[in-house]
């Protein structure tokens, strides 16, 4: 790790929340419109609208253990995820000249495979550029990066939608511009330590056999809780019905991101000081309930009092999980145990989304939330269960 420390970590923690903060603008000032293009330009259901998120996410995540696999073989970081964030970008084009939605899942899919690429090794270098006592906040900081890029994203495209009369195409064109800086970072700053070479036959090979009962137990307590976590489109969707403008989601969008961005460092600092299964506990539950508040809610007061638990809930568990993840997997295969719970996660979204959107168009929006409410609450029953075996056993997380 480079001895010269920005914010009080080393440069490559910084300069990866620097990366992230860049790409998340980039994507971010599409994502929260991508819906509403979707179904105002393209006219598109709902049920598709979930199926392209769906595909979009699930598909590219099997990229993410292989690519995780492939960088503990290789030894290799930082190629892998500079190659990650530079396929994001190329997508932006396709987008922005899409007069289909299957142009649309194909821009989606090419940036979630750029997302399944990069994720595990960049995970990797913050997990090996940090002591293990200040993982959550290492990795907190990395989410709060991520996430400011997020509310500076939507502030943009709503800047941007007025300037352009709701041309979203050409908010499409200018996102491109972060995600090339963001590329540049990694090229000219992140820095690797060199891995002794070792034989062929000594080479990490592509199985779970590595990892022990608690990182399996883990990973699948995580995929029953994504699998009622449907794509954020549906949240989106759900406050235009309610009654929030087209010109205001980007803003509602904000105010998640900006609540994520705020609480990220604080949860991993408490999750480091008071236990990390605690804060992912509290992060379950408050879920289940911010969940079936979106079932319920009838004003758009509610709507932004919900997305703003929702920032809070990403604060409290995204980067807290994978910090309690790190502590709980083989040193020698970091790259690889994230490529395996992020292609798990992310494998639980094509049927996430597709059944909230069945549910959203054939029973009622409410039932996409309940249905989500009721898998977190079983998840968090589960993590407790999980929580008390490996108590007794493991010092404080």
């Amino acid at each position: 790790m480079a001895n010269k420390r920005f914010f009080g970590f080393g440069r490559n923690v910084t300069i990866a929340g620097l990366v992230s903060f860049f790409m998340d603008i980039s994507s971010e000032m599409i994502y929260p419109l991508v819906p509403l293009f979707l179904a105002n330009v393209l006219g598109v259901n709902k049920s598709v609208i979930g199926l392209i998120e769906g595909i979009a996410e699930s598909t590219a995540s099997l990229l993410k253990v292989f690519s995780g696999w492939f960088s503990d073989r290789i030894g290799n970081r930082k190629w892998l995820m500079a190659a990650g964030y530079g396929i994001s970008t190329l997508s932006r084009p396709l987008i922005a000249l899409a007069v289909s939605w299957q142009q649309v899942l194909g821009s989606r899919f090419i940036d979630r495979v750029g997302k399944g690429v990069r994720t595990a090794p960049r995970d990797a270098i913050i997990a090996e550029s940090v002591d293990r006592a200040y993982l959550g906040r290492a990795f907190g900081f990395h989410r709060s990066m991520d996430t400011m890029g997020a509310v500076i994203g939507p502030a943009l495209a709503f800047f941007l939608l007025g300037i352009f009369s709701n041309d979203y195409r050409k908010i499409f064109w200018l996102s491109m511009i972060p995600g090339v800086i963001a590329v540049l970072l990694i090229i000219f700053f992140i820095t690797e330590k060199k891995k002794a070479v070792v034989a062929h036959s000594d080479r990490p090979k592509l199985t779970i056999k590595h990892f022990d009962w608690k990182f399996k137990s883990f990973v699948i307590i995580s995929g029953l809780f994504a699998l009622g976590n449907s794509s954020d489109v549906f949240l989106i969707l759900r406050a235009q019905q309610v009654g929030v403008s087209t010109v205001m989601i980007p803003m509602v969008y904000l105010l998640f991101n900006l609540v994520y961005s705020l609480s990220s460092i604080p949860a991993g600092v408490a999750a480091d000081r008071f236990g990390r299964k605690r804060v992912i506990l509290v992060g379950f539950v408050l879920f289940a309930f911010l969940y079936y508040g979106f079932a319920v809610a009838s004003d758009t007061k509610a709507i932004w009092i919900l997305f703003g638990l929702y920032g809070l809930f990403m604060g409290l568990t995204e980067g807290v999980q994978k910090a309690f993840l790190t502590t709980i997997i083989p040193q020698d295969f970091k790259a690889t145990a994230f490529g395996v719970y992020n292609t798990v996660v992310g494998l639980a979204m094509l049927p996430a989304s597709f059944i909230g959107g069945l549910l959203w168009d054939r029973v009622s929006p409410a039932a996409t939330f309940y249905f989500g409410a009721i898998a977190a609450t079983v998840a968090a029953g589960l993590f407790v269960v999980f929580s008390a075996v490996i108590g007794k056993r493991m010092y404080k997380n």
